[in-house]
């Protein structure tokens, strides 16, 4: 493999004008071509065939009719302090305001409170519902701007009035979260390599890749399903590792500069060497994300895609469009013309042999191990008592949100369990004049349950087959009771059954989130168990080592261990949520441990293999251990330590996002690299191999004949590159 893209690299380098203007042409048509299509994504976060799911469709189907299926929103409205919603004055202003949104372009139908009859207890809130001609996602943005005037007319007006449901009315005027990242691996880099040119290189060239990727996943959003936050986990992912990427081969081409080889040989060797590892460590991100679609479970396989489509596009232009732009204008990267004396040379390289951090954690390795597991475990407790779920608007959306706003008039006027609300369908098999009576006994036997506050009369549908009846608990839609309430009744189902010939089923939105959390939370230890033995097998064929790869799983189980601990600490404890600033404690979100496994493997990884795999180039040509780990450490520290940086400046953008989602991923991302690159890679592992000695490099022999090959140090190319010059 080195040797091709040593070729590659070589052909880009003296082909680098038509490259790039190769590069140009595809970007521009994908350009035209997602332009032309526009973009389509979709905010449903959904699983098939869930209980809950199979139950909305049984349901749908018994009491099937026009509009049923449509977008709604509910319109909340809240008198003025001692006064009630049932003045006439009140009435009037409500009435105007509904009766304006019904006449917006999308709208099919608005109702008042007071035709609804729903007003609270004390008179004082109430909500109307406007219900939509078409989905949510198709509603316009001229309709939305009408339903926004009406709410502010309301406001004026003296009435404290807000709205939510299926259509997101808040929206725009959103900060660009990624310029952030930029800027930040802009000064990183520049203090890198000294130099500004050397610094945007990597930045442009992530952004072609990370274009190029973006465009397809867009033009792809017209034809199949993709979910919004695709695109941001996309991007994210993208962005970071295009840009260490690069780094990694503009730092080989630099250093093969410096000794002397010309520009185009120099592309060609890094290309060869450091492309190798980069290709090498693409393809693991790749497999860890398309890995999730292990979970069987379609919008997290479409997540996975997504970002694996833009890490491959960023590999090519790593391998490709950069060695072209390295080709066209890497003279200007030279080292100086003044050279060193050689007893200068000597000296330098002389004090270059040594890393004051290697030397530091190689003089105490069992100290140091002990403090970085120590503290690993200790940031990693939380995680024991994670609560999974899904996002609701009173826990992801900014109180400057009118979403937000409605969830909390909802909340103080009728209760957390409003925005939790279930639907109970009783399933007869066979209907009986007893039926009626059975289902009474069953609405009477639910209602008496601990966290029921309401529960409506059971009402049949046209068959006879199917009566449904709404529970409101007492609980919130993210609190642990209404888990234990839906998985309660659903258990009552089969006492129902026996007794009555009645199956209970349970949906709503809060049902089918459960559902989703709880089928995310069975696919966790399956993917885990993958992934860990993927990466073992990686690593052996990598470093030619049974305990090397054992040793780098562990601290990537550290690792995570710790990342999800510190997640559960801020997102779910409440701890430090205003520093980062979320808008309330909330549960994780359910597919968060499985794309925070996925990613962070493939990071941990690609660490692994840049630091690691300069010490077995040292140890095969020494046989020093103690050499190897110093070595990798002064050669390869530097880089991961940027590379490092640079993720989590990437991912701190991210956290600057007003979504929540967004802002959870960014999280556990920055503090899953912060863990893994600064103390596992670059703490633990040579502290543990220090205490392992030659034993880190043990390989039975018969093991090593079976397995193949692979030389992603690029030995061969040196080797031949060697024999030319001594030539």
């Amino acid at each position: 493999m080195a040797k091709y893209l040593y070729k590659l690299g070589m052909w880009a380098a003296k082909g680098s004008k038509k490259v790039l203007l190769g590069a140009l042409i595809i970007l521009i048509a994908l350009g035209a071509i997602g332009l032309t299509l526009g973009p389509s994504f979709s905010n449903e976060l959904t699983i098939p065939n869930t209980p809950a799911d199979k139950a909305a469709k049984l349901i749908s189907k018994e009491f099937s009719q026009p509009g049923l299926q449509a977008a709604k929103i509910q319109v909340v409205f809240k008198a003025p302090n001692g006064e009630t919603l049932e003045s006439e004055k009140w009435q009037k202003v409500i009435a105007d305001s509904i009766g304006a949104m019904s006449k917006a372009p999308d709208v099919a139908a608005a109702t008042t409170p007071m035709q609804l009859k729903n007003l609270n207890m004390t008179k004082q809130i109430g909500y109307g519902e406007v219900t939509f001609k078409v989905s949510a996602l198709d509603v316009t943005s001229e309709t939305k701007e009408a339903i926004n005037h009406q709410l502010d007319v309301a406001r004026k007006a003296g009435l404290t009035t807000e709205a939510r449901g299926d259509v997101v009315l808040t929206e725009g005027g959103e900060f660009p979260v990624e310029v952030i990242g930029i800027v930040a691996a802009f000064v990183i880099l520049a203090i890198t390599f000294a130099s500004f040119l050397a610094a945007g290189l990597p930045i442009l060239s992530a952004l072609v890749g990370l274009g190029v990727g973006m465009l397809g996943i867009v033009i792809a959003s017209s034809f199949i399903e993709v979910q919004s936050v695709s695109l941001s986990l996309a991007a994210m992912l993208g962005l970071a590792v295009g840009i260490d990427y690069a780094l990694f081969i503009i730092t080989r081409f630099k250093q093969q500069l410096s000794e002397g080889y010309s520009v185009q040989e120099s592309v060609a060797i890094a290309n060869g060497t450091a492309g190798s590892a980069v290709l090498f460590a693409g393809v693991t991100v790749v497999i860890g994300l398309l890995g999730l679609s292990v979970a069987g479970i379609p919008f997290l396989t479409m997540m996975g895609i997504a970002s694996a489509l833009c890490v491959i596009t960023t590999v090519l232009v790593s391998i490709i469009v950069l060695p072209a732009l390295l080709g066209w204008m890497g003279h200007k990267l030279s080292p100086s013309k003044g050279k060193k004396s050689a007893g200068r040379a000597r000296a330098v390289s002389k004090k270059q042999s040594t890393s004051k951090w290697g030397t530091f954690v190689t003089k105490r390795p069992l100290l140091v191990a002990f403090v970085s597991i120590a503290l690993l475990a200790t940031i990693a407790v939380p995680f024991f008592h994670i609560n999974l779920g899904l996002p609701s608007d009173g826990t992801t959306k900014s109180t400057d949100t009118t979403e937000r706003r409605a969830f909390d008039l909802l909340t103080e006027g009728y209760g957390e369990g409003f925005n939790a609300s279930l639907i109970i369908g009783a399933q007869v098999a066979n209907p009986t004049e007893a039926t009626a009576g059975a289902i009474a006994g069953i609405q009477k036997e639910i209602s008496g349950l601990a966290d029921v506050q309401t529960i409506t009369q059971p009402f049949p549908g046209p068959s006879g087959k199917l009566y449904i009846m709404t529970v409101i608990p007492k609980s919130g839609p993210d609190d642990t009771k209404t888990k234990d309430l839906v998985k309660t009744i659903r258990e009552l189902s089969s006492r129902t059954e026996s007794e009555n010939g009645v199956e209970l089923l349970v949906t709503g939105t809060t049902a089918m989130n459960i559902d989703i959390a709880n089928k995310l939370n069975d696919a966790l230890p399956v993917f885990a168990a993958l992934i860990v033995v993927l990466a073992y097998v990686i690593l052996v064929l990598v470093f030619r080592s049974i305990l090397i790869p054992l040793k780098a799983v562990l601290g990537f189980l550290l690792s995570l261990g710790a990342t999800l601990g510190f997640v559960v600490f801020v997102v779910q404890d409440g701890h430090l949520i205003n520093f980062f600033g979320f808008p309330a404690s909330s549960p994780i979100l359910a597919f968060l441990p499985v794309i925070l496994i996925g990613i962070l493997f493939g990071l941990a990884m690609d660490y692994e293999i840049f630091l690691v795999s300069k010490m077995r180039e040292v140890y095969a040509h020494t046989g020093d251990p103690r050499k190897a780990i110093l070595d990798g450490i002064r050669d390869s520290g530097k880089v991961v330590t940027a590379a490092g940086l640079i993720m989590i400046s990437v991912f701190i953008g991210f956290m600057l996002a007003p979504d929540a989602i967004i802002k959870s991923m960014g999280l556990a991302l920055a503090f899953g690299v912060l863990f893994d690159a600064f103390i596992v890679r670059m703490t633990l592992v040579p502290a543990v191999m220090s205490l392992m000695g030659k034993s880190a490099w043990y390989m039975p022999k018969w093991l090593d004949r079976i397995l193949p090959n692979i030389d992603i140090e690029g030995e061969s190319i040196m080797h031949e590159m060697e024999k030319k010059k001594s030539a």
